[in-house]
């Protein structure tokens, strides 16, 4: 009798997890897919009115952010890591999103934060983006492929320059004037109101350039999820592969940051809500369900906040905070490893 009633909430759990686990992914994707499209298409319509030729074509710019934002974050961070094999990494990890608000910093420190609100968006954006991108390839050619051939050496001088950065960040900001310091507090936070169009056009030729490779390795790095050792074993050249992973990573990330600002915890809640969905770890099935949860997430966020709260504020911080409790729950119930 006592055995009957124990295995009963064993077999409730497990019939209560069986229907997401047992739909295919191939339904997941039509689901996720039609999804997003109406979302967008919601984001496009719903209380669209007055001069169409100014609102319809700042709406378009404003959806095409969240989507290039979506497709980079999510890329980025299902490859990040499945090359560190753990799901709780995130390319952030390597300092980039501290070094982002370093330059804001340096840059308001130095020129002013009124004149660096002035200065051109495509200087600002090449300016931001050559940096990421030469600290991820310094940190890579000295750490990666120098003597050291270390990635877990390479992770953690990451996660000390992010320290770094945050640091020397927070000793400028406390010199600045107060009224300096609002202003550019608004920069460390993502948005998609002030993107520039030339700029997003720049960004989504850099990343569907990038996602074409990525899509091509799907099948390499589905054995390289199943550990350095197995995938040598099986003829996968593991630093070539490795090494062009994290230049994706990296210029994704950069981009992405460049152009809406930072996103910490967003990529670590649609890899892990993929994952969840899927009932395999195939990366043909789980990069489109990660960058389809990632578009569902922004547009629907964003559509919400202003046509049914009519709450004008950022939405990073509202996906910021539910990623960040949502990595806490996963965590603590060992969901993710």
């Amino acid at each position: 009798m006592r055995a009957r009633t124990s295995a009963l909430p064993t077999a409730v759990v497990q019939s209560a997890r069986r229907p997401v686990r047992s739909i295919p992914p191939a339904a997941w994707l039509v689901v996720l897919g039609v999804t997003a499209a109406a979302l967008v298409a919601a984001f496009l319509l719903v209380g669209l009115e007055g001069n169409l030729a100014y609102v319809l074509p700042r709406r378009l710019n404003r959806v095409g952010a969240m989507v290039l934002v979506a497709v980079a974050v999510g890329v980025s961070t299902v490859l990040f890591q499945t090359v560190t094999g753990n799901r709780i990494l995130t390319p952030s990890i390597m300092g980039l999103d501290a070094l982002y608000i370093l330059i804001q910093t340096v840059l308001a420190f130095v020129l002013g934060a009124g004149t660096l609100l002035t200065l051109g968006a495509p200087v600002r954006f090449a300016l931001e983006v050559s940096l990421m991108v030469g600290f991820s390839w310094l940190l890579y050619r000295w750490l990666f492929l120098g003597s050291g051939r270390s990635l877990h050496l390479l992770l953690l001088v990451g996660i000390v320059f992010g320290v770094f950065f945050r640091g020397a960040s927070s000793l400028l900001q406390r010199l600045m004037d107060p009224s300096e310091y609002i202003i550019l507090q608004d920069l460390f936070f993502a948005s998609f109101n002030r993107v520039d169009p030339l700029l997003l056009l720049i960004s989504a030729v850099a990343v569907v350039g990038l996602c074409v490779p990525a899509w091509r390795l799907r099948h390499r790095l589905d054995v390289l999820a199943l550990g350095r050792d197995a995938a040598v074993g099986l003829g996968v050249d593991y630093r070539r592969t490795v090494t062009l992973v994290l230049v994706i990573c990296s210029v994704l990330v950069a981009v992405s940051t460049a152009l809406v600002g930072p996103a910490t915890f967003f990529g670590l809640l649609v890899s892990a809500l993929a994952y969840q969905l899927c009932s395999q770890f195939r990366h043909a099935v789980v990069l489109p369900v990660a960058v389809l949860l990632g578009v569902i997430a922004l547009v629907g966020g964003q559509l919400v906040l202003e046509q049914v709260f009519a709450f004008d504020t950022a939405l990073s911080i509202v996906i910021e905070f539910t990623g960040g409790i949502v990595f806490l729950v996963l965590l603590l119930k060992g969901r993710i490893r």
